[in-house]
């Protein structure tokens, strides 16, 4: 396990912030229940003290992305947990989802009739997630295969249909068409499933003004991300703090880093950090965006390398910088948003790119039992 003392970087995980974030959406949504999206490792915090903590803050609901990811969390997770698969089953993983007892959210006609033929050869009804294309064109049972199922009632044969859902395509940006066109497909095709529980909403649909239906299907929005844009009414989830390698003056005139691409246009102080993009940190913001160090920011000069980054400290008061020094990426002065803004992207992609080369401390939830750091 790497330790704050000799790691590069430090990711600190505020659980107790995370359960907030859990109760709020909770009131956003009532009384339809939050379900903890987990896939892609927690957003790179950790799917398994993530799900444990929002388990122990009531969450009975979990979606990952891939069977892989349910094998690993299912122990995890209490006898009552429900354990969806946002993507379904690629031929031949049948079985082996039913061995772990979680429940494949069937996209297509295809899908239905392998988990039914997977429900005959166990001799009992295996439960799953029946999803619908309310317009998004990615995942899920299009109209024309809806009517087709509704036709053929014979291919759910087998099936304990848990939940009837769709994914919403501009949920963060409220005023968007597209999300009222949505809601209205969605209760035309899910009215052929009578007295199903239903999902429609993730994060940024849990913020639209209406009713929400059984489950909300919380992601970004749990880790502190931005549902709908600023204000952000979601408490920080997520800390990084770097530390400096080295310091150097650079004169007026010469380059910095691979390619030169920085030229210092004064006598410029130079530190060096120990994040790169092997860490996860983008390579588009190189020259661009800024690191903090007690508050003074230290923009980034040069180009993100793989394992390290130069940023101009030439205003950082002298005290402060030394080998070893903390160095804000993501805190108080700037939240996940605000790099992904800097680096052209989403904060998702900002989360879920966090590298293992951090050492990782956790704060408040199951943690405050473990001690509070985790690898």
């Amino acid at each position: 396990m790497l330790s704050a003392e000799t790691a590069g970087a430090v990711l600190r995980v505020d659980l107790d912030a995370l359960v907030a974030n859990y109760r709020i959406i909770q009131q956003q949504v009532a009384p339809a229940a939050v379900a903890g999206v987990v896939k892609a490792n927690g957003y790179g915090l950790g799917a398994s003290i993530v799900a444990r903590t929002l388990a122990q803050a009531g969450c009975r609901h979990f979606f990952v992305a891939h069977l892989g990811e349910a094998e690993t969390l299912k122990p995890d997770l209490s006898p009552d947990a429900e354990l969806y698969i946002l993507n379904g089953l690629l031929p031949g993983a049948e079985m082996d989802c039913a061995a772990i007892g979680a429940m494949p959210v069937l996209n297509s006609i295809d899908q239905i009739a392998r988990w039914s033929a997977q429900a005959r050869r166990a001799g009992r009804p295996l439960p799953a997630a029946i999803q619908v294309d309310s317009g998004m064109a990615r995942l899920g049972l299009p109209p024309e295969e809806v009517d087709m199922l509704m036709a053929r009632p014979e291919l759910l044969d087998g099936i304990d249909i848990r939940l009837v859902m769709s994914h919403l395509a501009c949920a963060d940006e409220p005023d968007a068409a597209c999300n009222a066109r949505q809601y209205e497909a969605f209760e035309r095709l899910t009215a052929h499933f009578p007295g199903v529980p239903r999902s429609l909403d993730n994060s940024g649909g849990s913020f639209l003004p209406r009713g929400h239906y059984d489950v909300v299907r919380a992601g970004i929005a749990l880790y502190g991300g931005a549902p709908q844009g600023k204000p952000n009414p979601m408490q920080p989830v997520v800390a990084l703090e770097a530390k400096i390698l080295q310091l150097r003056t650079v004169p007026a005139g010469a380059g910095v880093g691979y390619g030169m691409s920085h030229i210092c246009p004064r006598e410029t102080q130079v530190a060096t950090i120990a994040v790169g993009y092997a860490d996860g940190w983008p390579r588009h913001l190189s020259s661009r965006g800024a690191t903090y160090i007690k508050g003074a920011r230290a923009p980034i000069i040069g180009r993100v390398s793989m394992d390290s980054i130069t940023i101009d400290v030439t205003d950082v008061p002298d005290i402060l910088l030394y080998p070893g020094a903390p160095v804000e990426l993501i805190g108080p002065n700037q939240s996940i948003d605000d790099v992904a803004a800097d680096a052209g992207t989403i904060s998702y992609e900002i989360l879920t790119q966090l590298g293992d080369r951090y050492a990782r401390e956790y704060k408040g939830g199951v943690a405050a039992v473990a001690g509070g750091i985790a690898a």
